[in-house]
Formats: C-alpha cells, sequence, structure tokens
C-alpha cells in the first residue's frame, strides 16, 4: 500500500488524493469476488499495455482530460467520464492536462466474469458519469481503500463488498448516461393494476387498457424493463405475495394458493417450484426457522 496524501472526500474542497493499495491476496480468493487493487492519480501517468492487463480494469476521472486508446481507437476522456478495459484488451491512456486524475479498480475471482458481463461491463466501454450522482460511487471507492487501511488481515473482505456495491452503482450510472433507466409510466401503471389485481388474473388486454398502451407495446416495454412478459410478472407478483404468507403466517398451502390467484394447490406447487427451485412447505420451514431460530 502506498499512501501519499489523503484529504476526505466529503470536504467539498479541492480534493488532493493519491494512493495505490496492492492487498496481500489470501484467504479471500475464495470469495466469488475480491479486489486486486485499487488507487488514485491526481495526475496520471503514461500507462501502454500493448497485450493488455491480467485483471479487468474500471476507472473513472473527475477533473483534466486524457486520451484512451483502445483496440487501435482514440479517444477523448473528459472530466466525470467512466471507461472499462477487459482483461487481455490492448491498450494505452495518458495525461493532456495538467492534472487528470485517474480512480481506477480492478477486480478478480471466479465468478467475477460472470458479475462483469451481468452488469454489461464484458467488452470495453467508456460513458459519461453524471456530476451530480457519483457520490455514492466515490462513498464505495473511498470505502475500498479505507478498509484496506485500517485492517491489514481481513481489511479486503470488507474492501470486497464494496467493490461490488461499487460495480452496481458504475452500472446504474452507465445506463443512465445512456438515458435507459427512466422506466415508462405505462410500466408504472401497469404494476400498480397487477398489484392490485394479480389474484384475480387480470387479462393482458385489462393490464394494457389500465397501462394506457396496447398490448404488444407493453410487451415490449415489459421486456425491456423487467426483462419478462406481462403474464410472467403476474407470476411472480403471485409468488411473491404466496412467500410472505408462508413466511408469515400459518395457513394451509391450499388456502395460499387461493388467496394468491392460483387455480388449485397442485398448480401452486407445480409453478412455485418451477420458480424457486423448492416446494411451498420447503420454503416455509426455511423461512420460519429464520424469522424464529
Amino acid at each position: 500500500m502506498i499512501l501519499l496524501r489523503y484529504n476526505d472526500f466529503s470536504t467539498g474542497g479541492e480534493l488532493i488524493l493519491k494512493f495505490y493499495d496492492y492487498p496481500i491476496i489470501s484467504k479471500e480468493s475464495s470469495l466469488p469476488v475480491f479486489l486486486v487493487s485499487v488507487g488514485l492519480n491526481e495526475w496520471q501517468y503514461h500507462v501502454k499495455c500493448d497485450k493488455g492487463d491480467n485483471y479487468a480494469k474500471a476507472l473513472y476521472c473527475t477533473k483534466g482530460s486524457g486520451v484512451l486508446i483502445m483496440n487501435g481507437e482514440k479517444h477523448i476522456i473528459n472530466p466525470y467520464t467512466a471507461f472499462f478495459i477487459p482483461a487481455g484488451c490492448p491498450h494505452e491512456y495518458y495525461s493532456t492536462d495538467e492534472s487528470w486524475d485517474t480512480h481506477w479498480i480492478k477486480p478478480s475471482g471466479k465468478s467475477c466474469p460472470d458479475m462483469l458481463k451481468a452488469l454489461g461491463f464484458d467488452k470495453p466501454k467508456i460513458f459519461p458519469l453524471p456530476k451530480e450522482e457519483i457520490t455514492y460511487l466515490d462513498h464505495c471507492f473511498r470505502c475500498m481503500h479505507e478498509a484496506l487501511l485500517s485492517d491489514k488481515v481481513d481489511g479486503n473482505f470488507r474492501a470486497s463488498g464494496y467493490l461490488y456495491s461499487f460495480f452496481i452503482e458504475l452500472s446504474r450510472l452507465a445506463a443512465k448516461g445512456k438515458g435507459s433507466v427512466q422506466i415508462a409510466p405505462a410500466v408504472t401503471k401497469a404494476i400498480a393494476y397487477i398489484d392490485e389485481n394479480y389474484m384475480k388474473q387480470p387479462g393482458l388486454e385489462s393490464i394494457s387498457k389500465a397501462a394506457g398502451v396496447s398490448s404488444q407495446h407493453l410487451c415490449r416495454l415489459f421486456r425491456q424493463t423487467l426483462n419478462c412478459r406481462p403474464m410472467e410478472y403476474i407470476t411472480k407478483r403471485k409468488i411473491q405475495a404466496a412467500k410472505m404468507l408462508l413466511a408469515e403466517t400459518q395457513k394451509a398451502v391450499e388456502q395460499i394458493a387461493e388467496e394468491t390467484g392460483f387455480c388449485d394447490s397442485s398448480y401452486f406447487c407445480k409453478i412455485f417450484k418451477r420458480f424457486e427451485s423448492i416446494t411451498p412447505s420447503q420454503f416455509r420451514n426455511a423461512e420460519q426457522v429464520l424469522l424464529n431460530p
């Protein structure tokens, strides 16, 4: 760990910060995802990796400007821009300003490729960050460093937890930069209608009417927003309600099936197991042990 200068992120003044953390990897290597390194340069030096890095790398900057070259393409990186470089991707970046700061992290772990792919970081990516919304991203970044600084033995376990939160937030901000996080009003209306009527098994036509759009358009919006069709969402909503009743009441499975809109208990059990991989009774036993140890 190299700490050159450190001021609190929350001071609101000019940030003067430079550090490089390279934790000794031991027990945390058993985690699905863990932190390999994290650091910040207030003035980014010239980096050139003709064969790429052994680890994927996420970077973001808040002041100054620089040049990034990936796969032979040259990009100007301005303040409040993030970029993701996959493992093995040839790249080069350097400052074109007196002070180009870069915050960077490198993750690893058996599940790291799956996590990155699920969050949209399986390919090179460059995207703007909304200046007014990076507070939590900065918080996760700072907490990774502070966890390593405060605990030389188990600090990387805590840091790896913040690492996961960091990538979740980075993915959200990347989507916002593309303008894709706004939920269509029709979806909000449809969900509200389903919440009130799921036990009555509403049809697609009635849901579309409540949402104020055509059935075809509603299906498209649901796939884009929730990755499922409206009728599948109804089934998931029924199972959600059933899970609450199973965990919090002693009602019979047959009664819960009826109250949540399933035609009979055998069909309810079949659908429940398809989605949850266990039976309603198994779910109840597991949850009530947790709630009443």
